[in-house]
């Protein structure tokens, strides 16, 4: 085969190894393995009930193209109106969707990093260039450069952010990313351009209890990103959405697979919206476990950061400590999340926060490992 003929290998998303293989890998019991290391929620939610009932359409016919009782849900939730939401198998293919509506082979995307990978792998899957903005350091919480960002932005297509961002935990309030979004209209005006589509992916929003999408009242290019996942505490039925003014949104539903929500999966995730306490009483638990994990932590000299989501980044004294650490814990069944040596932050771990007896296992074994 010639190489003009050699097809094209597209960047990927490289999943975290299975439990199964770790066990194996460690000669440790299945059941030892804890997952610190993926961001989900130690428990689920009771939604029985939502099982027991009889399926409208039943399970031998496709979800209803509208998912109208989800979307409903999910309008009431989030505060906006039912033409402003579309359903998608987890965030993650409402971010492929939004790189599809809005990015073409030579276009530009901004992210700023560190951040989630997935937007880098589905922009260059466009065929778009990435520019890499560096987060401001850690003495600065990891925040937002808005000036850097703004002028990264000139002539762009699509911006990324996260917020509260992974894997720093860091959030940056919705004034600051009014603050960007002031600043790339007025650029976008002053050079006869349209303003980029600023994505902003709010997978933990529940933990902060804010929201940047009252901002697109004043930026009619903003699509934000929610999940069920984290707070909602069911990652395993890939249940999100893209929110956007509805001409926004369109482009990005003509991307749209039929029926890609499962019809389990929407009556699961339309119970648990409908029933905003449980998500309430999840967040409130891991924040709790959250401040507790960090304070035992640091007490035993290790370094945590602040953070305003389920999980905590805590810095190691350098790359090979944290590789160190990430070791000492896989061998003890706690799997932690490690970055490689070309990672910003290779000098640490991230580190999921789960329940009391878990984290009580993470922090007993963090007294015999050095920071």
């Amino acid at each position: 085969m010639s190489a003009a003929a050699t097809p094209q290998k597209l960047p990927t998303y490289v999943w975290e190894p299975t439990t199964d293989f770790l066990a194996a890998r460690y000669g440790l019991p299945r059941e030892s393995i804890v997952r610190f290391d993926v961001n989900t929620s130690p428990l689920a939610p009771d939604l029985g009930d939502a099982l027991s009932r009889p399926f409208d359409p039943p399970l031998c016919e496709y979800p209803p193209s509208d998912y109208a009782a989800l979307v409903a849900a999910a309008a009431a939730s989030y505060g906006v109106t039912p033409d402003e939401l579309l359903p998608t198998a987890g965030a993650d293919e409402a971010l492929d969707l939004t790189a599809r509506a809005y990015l073409r082979e030579g276009s530009v995307a901004v992210v700023a990093a560190p951040t989630y990978a997935m937007y880098r792998i589905v922009s260059e899957q466009r065929g778009a260039r990435v520019i890499a903005v560096p987060r401001l350091g850690p003495e600065s919480a990891f925040g937002l450069d808005i000036g850097a960002i703004a002028e990264a932005a000139r002539g762009a297509q699509l911006v990324w952010l996260c917020e509260p961002n992974n894997p720093t935990g860091a959030f940056e309030p919705p004034e600051r990313i009014g603050e960007l979004l002031a600043a790339l209209e007025s650029q976008a005006l002053r050079d006869g351009r349209v303003a980029p589509v600023v994505a902003v992916d709010e997978a933990y929003a529940e933990f902060v209890g804010r929201s940047v999408l009252p901002l697109r009242a004043g930026y009619p290019r903003l699509v934000v990103i929610r999940t069920l996942s984290k707070a909602h505490a069911l990652a395993g039925i890939r249940v999100g959405f893209a929110v956007a003014w509805p001409e926004t949104l369109a482009p990005i539903v003509s991307y749209r697979a039929p029926a890609s929500v499962g019809t389990v999966s929407a009556a699961l995730a339309t119970a648990s919206l409908t029933r905003p306490e449980l998500a309430a009483a999840n967040v409130a638990r891991i924040a709790a476990q959250r401040g507790r994990l960090a304070g035992e932590l640091a007490a035993i000299g290790w370094r945590p950061y602040p953070s305003q989501a389920n999980f905590i980044l805590v810095r190691f004294k350098s790359p090979s400590s944290a590789a160190a650490a990430g070791d000492a814990l896989l061998r003890k069944g706690l799997v932690p999340r490690t970055f490689g040596l070309d990672h910003p932050l290779a000098d640490c771990l991230r580190l999921t926060v789960r329940s009391a007896e878990e984290n009580g296992r993470l922090i007993d074994a963090a007294r015999g490992i050095s920071a």
